[in-house]
Formats: C-alpha cells, structure tokens, sequence
C-alpha cells in the first residue's frame, strides 16, 4: 500500500421521480416537426422534453447545483432558452444531435431570471430578473445589447412590442405596479403607466389589446394606438385615456384604458398566455381554475355587435322608451367572448396553449403535486349548453413521480430495485432503467424496508401504523396498528427472522417474521406477518435506531439529544452516548460491530466506538441538520445527508471527508446505499430521487481537496463585482463579470506579452512559445486572432473593459495589421475596434499620437466593411434570383408551409365539389 490512502469515486448517474418543478413555467416544443405532442418541463436544475402521448422522456437538458426558473421556447421552435437561478441563461438547439450542449452561455442577472421571451423573429431574447433589471440579447451575435434598469422590484413579465410601430420596444411589468414602455435606440423609458394599484403579475398582447393581470381579480384592459402628429380626440376618448396619457410627443404610441376583464377566480393572476395565432387568451389564478377567452375577428365583432343593439333595440321598444340612445360603438363584450373554463385537480403553477386545427385548443397545464395535464378545448364563437362541455382531459403525466414529497428511500436486498414512500403512496423502481414499476396508495410514510427475500415491503407510518406491502401484487396484505405515536423508524434483525420499530410513543418493539395462511380465494397460500415479541419503554420519543450486526446490541436515538444502548436479548441498559447538543436524528452500527456514527439536528456527525461508548471524533459536517447516515456494507466509510441539500461521503478510522457529492436543490430527506454497496440513492424536497455510482475511477484526498479549494476560489472575482471604468460612472453592461471574462482578459494580456517576446526575438528565429504551438499559429497576428476567437462572444465585452488603457493602446496598434492579414475575422475585430473606442473615447481623444491612427482604422473599417455588404448583398440577390428560377421550373413554391397551405386549400376546394355534385345527383 502507498503513502496515501486511495478511494473509489462515486459518481452521479441521474435524478428520477421529478416531471415538473413549480418554480419555472412549461411550454409546448415542437420535435421531428410534430406539435402539441412534447413538452419543455423544468425539473430541478434540468429541463426535460416529455413526449405525453408515449408518456416518457425524449430529451434531458442538464447544468449542475442551480434551479431552472424560466424557459421559453423560440417561435421557430429550433431553440429553448433556459433561465437559471443564479442570473445565468444558456440557449439549447433542440434539432441538433448535440441538443445537450448549450449552443452559448450568457451571465445576465445577479439573480434568479424571472422571464424569458424571444421577438417574433426569434433573432432577439429579453431576460427579467430578480435584480429588477432587464437585458436584450442578440442571439445570432451571442451577446447583450441593452441593459434597461428603471424597475424598482423584481421584473414579472417582458414583450417586445413589434406591432402598430416600426420602432424597437419592450413593454415590461413588475411587482412595483408599474408598467413601462422601452425605446431600444436610446435605451430609455418614454411611458409608463402607474393606474394599478397592485403588482401588475403578467401581460399579454393581442392585436392593439394589452392585457395586464395583476394581484385582483380584474385584468385591465388597454388599447394600443399609433401615436400621430396631429390627433384630434373626441371629448370622451380623451377623458377615457386621461389616467395614462398626458399629451407627451415623445411617445410613438398612445395607450387608453378601454375597459377590464372580470376572472372568476379569486386572488391574483397568476399566468396570462396566448397562443400564436393570437385567437385566444388563457389566464389562472393562484387556485385550480383555468379561465379562456375568445378574441374575435372584425367580422365577427360586426355580427356581435349588431346583435347586441338590435336586443337592446328590443328591450328599450319594451319599457316604452323610446327616445334612449343606444350606444353604437363596439365595447370590449363585442370583441372578447369567454370561453368555457377547465377546472384542474391540484394548484395549478404554469399553463401554455396551442390553437390546433377545427378551433381545437389544447391547454397545457403544470400542477403543484409534480405532474402535467393536458387538455382539449373548444374555441369558437358558438355558444355551448352547460350540460355539454367541450373541454375535456386528453394525457395527464402521474405515474413517473410522486405527487408529494418523498421522506424516505430503501434498496431491496438484490440491490435491483429501489422503494420510495411519500405522503401519498409507494413506489417501486427499477434500478438500472430509473422507471416506475409499481405505485401502491397509502397514507403518509416515514420510513420503509425491504423483507430479507424482497417479495414484501414494510412501512412505518405517520399514524404508527406498521403496513405489509406485497411486492408482486402492489397490494397491502396487512395494517398492524403497531405504535399510538409516529413510527419514526425499522430496523431489520440481522439474523433475518424479525424486526425492530421505534416510534413517538416512546416505545421501542421486537416484532417477528412469520408465514399465516392467506385465506380463500387468494393467489398465494401463504402470506407474511408480524407476532409481537417484545417491547422496551423509554422516557423520550425514540427517533431513530439500529441493531448490531452480532446481534449484541440495540442503539436507540432519543428527543432529549443522547444514544441509549441496550442488550437486545434482555434490555438490560449498557452505555449512554452523551455529547450532541440537539435530536439525535439518525444513526448507524458498521458491519463489525465497533463504530456507531450518529447525526443530529445540531449540525455535527459523531464517530463513537460501541465497546466503552467513546466519542472518537465529532464532526461538523453540514451546514443544517443531519437528516440520514449510512455505512457502506463491509467497510468503515459511511454517507451523511443533510438539510443543507449536501450529500458527503466520510472515512470512519481516519475522520476525514472523502467527497461531497452534487446534493439536492433544498432540503435532503433521506439516503441509501445499496447491499454490494455499488449504489446511492437519496430523496429530498426538490422532488428528485438523485441515483450515484461508485466507479472505478480512484481518487486521493489531498487531490480532492485541492480541487475543492481551487473551485471556492474560481467561484470569486478577482477584480470584484464593480464593473464600472474611472471617466464612465453610468454605464451600463449588458452582461455580467465571470470568471471567464477574468479569464479571457488574463489571457489577452498574456498572449500581448508573448508576442512582444518574440517580436524582440524575431532576428534570431527563436522557437514558438508552447501556447502558440497548442493554438497551431506561427506569427503573433494569429495568435492575438485566435486568443480573441476563443472568448466566448458573450463575455467578450467583459474581458475588453478590464484590460488597462496601456494594453488598450497596444490592441488599436495591432488592429490594422490584422485586418490586412486576417479580412476573414472582420466581423469580430470591428466588434473589439468599436467596443474599445466606445469605452476609452476620451483618453484615446487626448493622446496626440493616437489621431493617425484612427483615421488609418477608420478608412481601413469603412472599405472592408463595404466590401464585405457587397458580397452580401450579391449573395443574397444571387440565391433569389435562384429561388425564382427553381419555382417557375417546378411550378411548387420552394417552402414547406406554403406547399402545404396550398394542398389543404386544393383538398377543401375539391371535398366542396364534391358535395355539390352529390347534392346535384339527389
């Protein structure tokens, strides 16, 4: 054996259990061009692409440690945009096979993204955060454009608003109540409106109508017009308007107040979605209740209107009055018909509609208990009977997961399949493939354990009672109403033939295994049961316990923060373990009988030995309780898991900590390790069942620790946070400083310094510097080339504003030697011209010998950027001209959609004449 110890490494393979997290929102993906079939889910710290016709998964987007808050779909549907918890958002190509790796990376917000939405083109993504800031990205260039601050709470909802106006703006809301119209030129607010009283949660635009709910349960209704030079208002349009538009000439369009939509559903809005055609509006509320909105087309508001007058015509003729005026202007009732309403089974969190063929809506829809529903409804102008519905539940996703919180976990003694038990029900899994085999119904569970022979399963419930699970028929054989109080937990005797429970109740008892005759009428003759042997009462609430494996000892955990061990043939008191300051939360005995570690809601893991009851060492190991401990079978290693989300691996003889391996997003329950001691799996409040391996891949501490240290160091900046240049007080990025933007400056720096060398060094022939040769270039041009090609577009800007004015200098000199020797990167070396001249304006002013420089740059950019907008354009002409030439000779119009547009308007045309020539013939 070598000087240090070596490990083996356990591995995370995958989480299961979890369909859908309730933090971010779910959207409808379109893959191998279908619609309406998948799904984008966030789950965790993934986004999970469901197929619900087939009921699996199809894709997995995967990043580590940080929960998924936002996703949006592009309107292509080839890209999902993936928000994240810590402010950073990453874009997905769903058609490619790589779909797993993000296409770019951009750091945005300081915290959590709130909202993601892309402009009707898809080529731009506007991001709200937490930090109530917005950003534009471009996501062609990979890289921000415009950082909007003004809010002055977190951002609930962004749009851009490509309608009525030629201009670039983005309509944004948020929890201050406030709603706030952009100019992307200036990047400034040119209109705000302030008439609600409460956080405006979201909006919705359709046509000239924009809809904001907000925390009542009415949604104001505003109608967006063309701002015109000259306008002459009618006395009422004014005073209606009044509340939100002041006369300003500023603004290219006017917003007017033009009535509010009345919910059913108490408390605020929640969600408010249209879909792409823009025919319908969905809304939910923060109960189970969807409400849907039908906006109608101009000639089916002329129909709606002419017969409300003609019924109010009628009622008038009816009193008498004749005289009353009726109003023949259209209301907002003309234009907007209410739908009929679906009425979920849980809390909903998140909904999206699609608007398919014959009107059919289909309405997605993500519920608090960890699963998808979808459902049909339909959308005309038609008017339905109470007692026929139109909506009806089409796929619901429930058996993949279960719909509460999972407390705890067990490996069956083949170490093939995996129980959980939760607040509602019990599942089995299988372990290689991660899928559900069996759910079996019962009340809340608190712990669980396989028999030896893994045919039947037993359960400690919250109510004490023990239940006998079959595993084959998924049914319960018995209930034994074993304890009065919470039976907290079960330990299997190791000699196979029984088991112990220990519970609220402050008792502790000795059951034993044996087989009863089934009765008549059932599958099987024999079936398991429990005699009751023993019982041990204590003065404390037992809270956890274990049994040595010599079958000596019984250690039980108590409320009052000690460990009582006992004879467990005669219960006769042998040691008391004192030294934990709160609950004793769990424990366990290893494999030979001398350590007993114990966890507690102190924080700290305590290793004692169970010959004389020392404390060998104490342990702070997690940074909130303790919650599980288990050894890995036949060694002294063992597991910790804890409130903390942190799951670590720890040596017993030497106290050391092997690895922490990547926990839960929140709280972890529970874990186990398998028998043969290849597996992990633990459970916790993020609704993922998280799977480890151990692989052969060994490891040495001091490596670990290293690594450990060095990853705490990479996560802090070295510059800090302030991004601001000394002449430049206000402005603004619209990125965010990484460490990869550090990174890249260091590395700009660096490849100026070598390059200096060996231009010094030139006469001499010297050898290339080792980064050169890695970088495959053979003169400093390329090298600085390639160096600024390898930052990533999105912290490009970043990595620029940290270099100092001196190695600003040196770059500008650099830059007309390589737009004659590398023209091919001229798109990326204008960008880093104009960025460094836009920053350092000032200085660059000032210094006398910069000015021929500049005008030698200036002449440079100005005619190879006409040349490159040359060969564009011809390029573009050229594969027009080509296109036309490919549809006269084909006689089919060269895009898909317009094909198939043209077949349906074909087949419609012929099914009519059809009809007439049947009708003709009768």
């Amino acid at each position: 054996m070598g000087l240090t110890k070596q490990y083996l490494a356990y591995r995370a393979i995958d989480s299961f259990n979890i369909i859908t997290s309730g933090r971010a929102n779910v959207n409808f993906a379109v893959v191998d061009k279908t619609e309406g079939r998948y799904v984008a889910a966030p789950a965790a710290e993934n986004v999970i692409v469901w197929d619900l016709r087939m009921g699996d998964r199809k894709l997995t987007l995967r990043r580590e440690k940080f929960e998924v808050t936002s996703l949006r779909v592009s309107p292509d549907h080839l890209h999902i945009a993936v928000g994240y918890a810590d402010g950073m958002v990453q874009i997905f190509d769903l058609s490619s096979d790589r779909y797993y790796e993000p296409i770019c990376t951009l750091a945005l917000h300081k915290n959590a993204v709130s909202i993601l939405r892309y402009d009707l083109q898809g080529m731009r993504l506007v991001s709200g955060g937490l930090d109530t800031e917005l950003v534009v990205v471009d996501v062609v260039e990979q890289a921000g454009r415009a950082r909007l601050s003004g809010h002055n709470a977190a951002i609930t909802d962004a749009h851009f608003l490509q309608r009525l106006v030629d201009e670039s703006i983005v309509v944004s809301c948020s929890k201050d109540t406030q709603i706030k119209f952009w100019n992307l030129e200036t990047q400034f607010c040119f209109k705000t409106i302030v008439d609600n009283r409460t956080e405006v949660w979201a909006l919705a635009f359709i046509g000239n109508l924009m809809v904001a709910g907000a925390g009542e349960s009415g949604m104001n209704v505003y109608r967006l017009r063309k701002h015109d030079g000259a306008i002459t208002e009618t006395l009422e349009s004014a005073v209606e308007g009044l509340s939100i538009d002041d006369e300003d000439t500023i603004s290219p369009i006017s917003v007017s107040n033009c009535g509010t939509i009345q919910r059913a559903g108490k408390g605020r809005t929640v969600n408010l979605v249209t879909d792409p055609s823009e025919r319908v509006i969905s809304c939910h509320g923060t109960n189970d209740l969807i409400e849907n909105f039908y906006i109608c087309t101009p000639e089916e508001v002329k129909k709606r209107l002419a017969k409300r007058l003609k019924k109010e015509k009628k009622v008038a003729e009816d009193e008498g009055s004749e005289e009353a005026k009726l109003s023949t202007e259209q209301s907002l009732s003309d234009e907007i018909k209410r739908l009929e309403s679906i009425r979920a089974k849980q809390k909903i969190k998140s909904i999206d509609v699609v608007l398919g063929q014959n009107q059919e809506l289909r309405v997605l829809v993500s519920l608090a208990n960890n699963s998808l529903s979808l459902y049909s409804l339909e959308a005309s102008i038609k008017t339905r009977k109470a007692t026929d519905p139109s909506a009806k539940l089409l796929r619901s996703l429930t058996r993949l997961g279960h719909q509460s919180e999972v407390r705890s976990v067990c490996f069956s003694n083949d170490s093939l399949a995996i129980g959980s038990g939760a607040g509602e029900s019990f599942k089995f899994w299988d372990r290689d493939a991660m899928q559900c085999l069996r759910t079996v119904p019962t009340d809340y569970i608190l712990c669980s354990k396989f028999v030896p022979g893994d045919r039947y399963v037993l359960l400690g419930m919250k109510s004490g009672k023990l239940l006998i699970v079959d595993v084959a028929a998924a049914d319960i054989v018995e209930e034994i109403p074993a304890h009065e109080g919470e039976l907290w937990s079960i330990a299997i005797l190791p000699d196979q033939k029984g088991c112990v429970t220990g519970s609220g109740d402050t008792t502790v008892k000795i059951w034993t295994f044996e087989l009863i005759d089934a009765g008549e009428g059932a599958a099987q003759t024999k079936v398991l049961s429990l005699l009751h042997k023993n019982t041990l009462k204590l003065e404390e609430t037992v809270l956890c316990l274990a049994v040595s494996p010599d079958m000596k000892y019984l250690a039980v955990g108590l409320l009052d923060a000690t460990v009582k061990v006992f004879f467990l043939d005669t219960f006769k008191f042998y040691l008391s373990l004192y030294g934990h300051k709160l609950p004793v939360i769990c424990l366990d005995i290893s494999y030979d009988s001398n350590l007993i570690v114990t966890g507690s809601a102190d924080r700290n893991v305590k290793v004692w030995g169970l010959n004389f009851g020392d404390c060998h060492r104490s342990i702070f190991a997690h940074d909130d309780s303790v919650m599980s401990v288990q050894f890995i079978p036949r060694t002294h290693m063992f597991f910790t898991c804890g409130k903390d989300g942190k799951v670590k691996q720890w040596d017993g003889d030497n106290f050391e900590k092997i690895l922490t391996l990547p926990g839960h997003i929140g709280e972890a329950y529970c874990l186990s390790v398998s028998p043969n001691g290849r597996y992990l799996v633990t459970c916790g409040s993020d609704r993922t069942l998280r799977m480890y391996e151990r692989t052969e891949e060994t490891i040495v501490l001091k490596d670990v620790q290293e690594e450990e240290r060095e990853q705490m160091e990479n996560e802090q900046l070295a510059t800090g946070e302030d991004n601001t240049v000394p002449l430049l007080p206000g402005l603004k990025m619209p990125s965010r400083k990484t460490v990869g933007s550090e990174q890249s400056a260091e590395s700009i720096l660096e490849c100026l310094e070598i390059s200096k060398q060996f231009e010094l060094e030139a006469e001499d022939k010297p050898e290339l510097h080792p980064l050169m040769q890695a970088l495959q270039v053979k003169n400093p041009e390329d090298f600085l080339v390639s160096t600024l090609m390898r930052i990533r577009a999105s912290d490009l800007e970043e990595a620029l504003l940290l270099l100092p004015f001196s190695t600003v200098c040196e770059v500008l000199e650099r830059l007309p030697t390589l737009l004659t020797q590398r023209p091919d990167q001229l798109e990326l070396l204008c960008r880093v011209t104009i960025f460094l001249f836009k920053v350092h304006m000032k200085p660059i002013s000032a210094a006398k010998n910069m000015k021929p420089l500049l005008v030698k740059l200036l002449s440079m950019l100005k005619r190879d950027v006409g040349q490159l907008r040359d060969v564009l354009g011809w390029n573009l002409h050229g594969l027009a001209l080509l296109q036309t030439e490919v549809e006269q000779r084909d006689g089919v119009q060269l895009f898909r959609e317009a094909t198939q547009t043209r077949k349906k308007r074909d087949k419609k045309r012929r099914e009519a004449s059809k009809r007439r020539l049947q009708i003709q013939m009768v």
